[in-house]
């Protein structure tokens, strides 16, 4: 197992439920439990810091909005000089619990993740030199960086690693359907379950399983029919070179869907009563009736799950040191 996994453990363990009187598909999600405090406390701070981003504007939160399903609502993400992205932004929630990842999983795990939109010129277009070279230069930030990892450098590594720390807590347990896992048979109206058993029984649980419900594996977009897009994105080929990975792509958790429209790695699909149409008619063949689509998105609302509470972080102000950022020069501010 790799190291960067024991590390996470040490921040913080966010464990699955397991339910030993089912053996149903889609298991409990648990509540992260905080092992270290200053160190998630930090990568809070920082997931929240706009100056991290070369125009000063740009946090990781823009993308991934807390208050918004850990989503950003948009086809594509607006990055650096408001450039367009390439793919729809994925939810950080219950994002610890991916086999990967970014689409195509490029990503081996949260903290390789996390320094990546930093030095993408169409997200925060900064460099890890010059983020760290901020850092630095703010007092308050050496001190919480000292508390948090002891003495020493402070790195892009320890940047990253204290962000995906924070990320690791944003899991959403106490979904209405994991109440209705753990016995409450009241959890859930019979539409919902009539929905639940059609999800099954159709074989979307092949894909959409664990905790997550989905995020364990790549599957190709179009197994029945092709998916007809213009994005540009090719999927896990990107990162393979294998031709039959072309088209494949890291499958999306479920988990509050309802929050995290618009659907799919280009965004084309708005609403879940879209997504479940397209998905039921390109990947199994199988065209819903409007009664039975209606169903599955009942079932699909019941997994918004509690969303992260905490409260907004207090970033520690710049000093006369701290690059000032203009978003209008080019090249970065130093």
């Amino acid at each position: 197992m790799r190291a960067s996994y024991f590390a996470a453990v040490l921040a913080v363990v966010a464990i699955p439920a397991v339910w030993a009187a089912t053996d149903e598909p889609i298991k409990p999600i648990k509540p992260a439990v905080i092992v270290q405090p200053a160190l998630v406390e930090l990568g809070k701070k920082l997931y929240f810091d706009p100056r991290l981003s070369r125009s000063g504007f740009i946090s990781c939160n823009s993308c991934h909005n807390l208050s918004m399903g850990g989503s950003d609502n948009l086809s594509t993400s607006i990055g650096h000089n408001w450039q367009k992205g390439p793919i729809n932004a994925p939810t950080v929630l219950n994002s610890s619990m991916n086999v990967a990842q970014f689409w195509d999983g490029r990503a081996r795990d949260l903290q390789e993740q996390a320094g990546g939109p930093i030095a993408n010129p169409g997200e925060m277009a900064f460099t890890h030199e010059l983020a760290v070279e901020t850092l630095e230069s703010i007092p308050q930030y050496v001190s919480d960086f000292e508390k948090a990892f002891g003495p020493g450098p402070l790195t892009i590594a320890k940047v990253t690693r204290a962000i995906a720390a924070f990320e690791e807590t944003l899991v959403t347990p106490n979904s209405r359907f994991d109440k209705w896992l753990a016995g409450d048979t009241q959890a859930l109206t019979a539409e919902e379950h009539e929905g639940y058993q059609l999800f099954k029984s159709s074989g979307c649980t092949a894909c959409h399983n664990g905790p997550a419900a989905g995020g364990a594996s790549f599957r190709k977009m179009g197994i029945v029919e092709p998916y007809r897009t213009d994005n540009p994105a090719l999927g896990r080929v990107a990162v393979t070179g294998r031709d039959a990975d072309r088209f494949n792509f890291k499958v999306p958790t479920l988990r509050n869907v309802e929050l995290t429209y618009p659907y799919f790695h280009d965004g084309a699909a708005n609403t879940l009563t879209e997504a479940v149409e397209v998905m039921g008619r390109i990947q199994l063949g199988r065209k819903y009736t409007a009664e039975e689509n209606a169903k599955i998105v009942a079932f699909l609302r019941t997994l918004t799950g509690d969303q992260p509470r905490f409260e907004i972080p207090l970033l520690p102000p710049s000093s006369d040191r701290t690059p000032r950022p203009n978003p209008f020069t080019d090249p970065p501010p130093r």
